[in-house]
């Protein structure tokens, strides 16, 4: 390393984004970059330590430990460091095809696995790729790259999320000829539909990297929806192989007392809708607005944090975010040891945002809620929590259970159920009639995403269930590899 002193001399500094006072006034993405003395000193803390778990991507007590798609880490820092940033790009591209995505919403395993991270903060490992790859843009660097044979191989990518990129990327690499099937309107996916605006920018930064796949040879058809719009008989048909990534999109409901009131929706009902009308530059007949109500989200996760920083723009009256989980603590628990991914507290951004406009972090921990009560017009206008605590069943299994007396009714014009996802939908994997496991997800073995049907891969979230993005790049890129092998009987792809 260029400075094997740094991590000593140098602290970690983070502040890469607006305050959240001034972001919330808009759907601008927050991210900035931080002034290139102060990056090439946060690349000078990363140590030549020697293992750099930081890039192993690995499991841990069933979380990502270290980059899933093992980026070059230390090597990028160092160059950084050294000033060499068309250098660190090169090697950045060589593990990630949009490092502008995970340098985003990314939660940064890496970084929970650094090996200074034990005794210090660890190396601000997602900020530096953030800047690499946004110089990168800026200097002209990233420009289309088309393959210089073609082998004639038609593929059809089924979804355009991040498995769907990553796979379309790497066959259109291999020198294929690559159709992505999207059923919105527009290429994306997740990173389209799925992410707030704010947190990641549609036009400039998804769409940029849309458009540059497009010039190398990618073709996108949107609205179109395969089994439906295009009978799977001619995807099979007119396809040498197939690559779903349809994701895991059916979301987990809540089947309590007025589930069917109006004002409840699915979280990414309001999100999808909310990202259209903000591309669409006006408010269209689909917006849910949390504009004047309160509005209790139910669910802890990112999404639900997006929920958040949607409702604050909106200007909504209140917001309040139910968890039933315990709140975390602030350092590492005994049994959470280094280098598996830190449960400790945090605010995220759009806690953060609410914290800002309204006094506090809007989540309520160990709360469930057990009723939906609504007016007279069948308009939702309050939740029934109820808090709860851990407890074995005699299966030994850990489940909620009420405690008496701690009920309480919150008001709420809208509510949002941000409570992770069951699966994929299955339409689509009905009309194929490919395998599916014991979680409803397509039946496929990780390393060779190889599906019942000869010629037909799985990656992504339909087929490891809800996942990282970062996890989706992985299984991208690994079953493209997989397909290439069987187009061609071999393969160069990388691991």
């Amino acid at each position: 390393m260029g400075k094997p002193t740094g991590f000593i001399e140098y602290l970690r500094e983070d502040k890469s984004e607006i305050s959240p006072a001034e972001r919330i006034r808009n759907w601008d993405e927050f991210h900035i970059s931080m002034p290139e003395e102060k990056l090439r000193n946060q690349g000078a803390r990363c140590m030549d330590c020697g293992t750099p778990f930081c890039h192993t991507g690995t499991l841990i007590s069933g979380m990502a430990s270290g980059c899933p798609i093992n980026n070059l880490i230390p090597e990028w820092n160092d160059l950084v460091y050294r000033g060499l940033w068309r250098e660190a790009l090169d090697r950045l591209h060589k593990t990630n095809n949009f490092p502008e995505f995970t340098g985003r919403v990314c939660p940064a395993p890496c970084e929970g696995s650094c090996v200074l991270g034990i005794h210090n903060p660890p190396v601000t490992i997602k900020n530096i790729e953030y800047s690499i790859i946004e110089k990168g843009w800026d200097e002209g660097w990233i420009v289309a790259e088309p393959p210089s044979k073609r082998t004639g191989k038609q593929v059809a990518v089924i979804g355009s999320g991040p498995a769907g990129l990553c796979a379309a990327a790497q066959l259109n690499k291999a020198g294929h000829w690559v159709t992505v099937y999207e059923r919105a309107d527009r290429p994306g996916g997740l990173l389209m539909y799925g992410i707030p605006n704010m947190k990641l920018d549609k036009q400039t930064v998804v769409m940029r990297r849309i458009h540059l796949l497009e010039q190398e040879g990618v073709r996108f058809i949107c609205n179109t929806e395969v089994g439906k719009d295009l009978p799977t008989e001619t995807l099979l048909k007119d396809f040498d192989a197939v690559v779903l990534c349809v994701g895991a999109t059916k979301p987990r409901d809540l089947p309590i007392e007025g589930r069917d009131l109006k004002g409840i929706h699915f979280a990414m009902e309001f999100l999808t809708a909310n990202t259209q009308s903000v591309l669409e530059s006006s408010p269209n007949g689909h917006l849910i607005s949390a504009e004047g109500k309160d509005v209790v989200i139910i669910g802890g996760g990112d999404t639900g944090t997006d929920c958040v920083g949607t409702s604050v723009r909106h200007g909504c009256n209140s917001v309040v975010q139910l968890e039933i989980m315990p709140k975390p603590p602030l350092e590492r628990a005994p049994n959470n040891p280094w280098p598996e991914w830190p449960k400790v507290y945090r605010l995220d951004y759009g806690q953060e945002e609410a914290a800002e406009k309204f006094g506090c972090d809007p989540r309520v921990y160990l709360t469930t809620a057990t009723k939906f009560e609504g007016d007279e017009n069948g308009q939702v206008k309050a939740v029934h929590t109820v808090q709860v605590q851990w407890e074995k069943n005699e299966k030994g299994q850990f489940i909620p259970k009420h405690i008496p007396g701690t009920e309480r009714v919150v008001p709420a014009q809208l509510v949002l159920l941000a409570m992770g996802f069951l699966g994929p939908e299955q339409p689509l994997l009905d009309a194929l009639g490919c395998d599916r496991d014991a979680r409803s997800n397509v039946k496929a073995d990780y390393g060779n995403y190889t599906t019942s049907i000869p010629g037909v891969f799985a990656a992504g979230d339909c087929r490891r269930g809800q996942s990282l993005v970062v996890w989706a790049f992985n299984e991208g890129r690994g079953a493209a590899r997989e397909c290439d092998r069987y187009l061609m009987g071999h393969t160069d792809l990388p691991d």
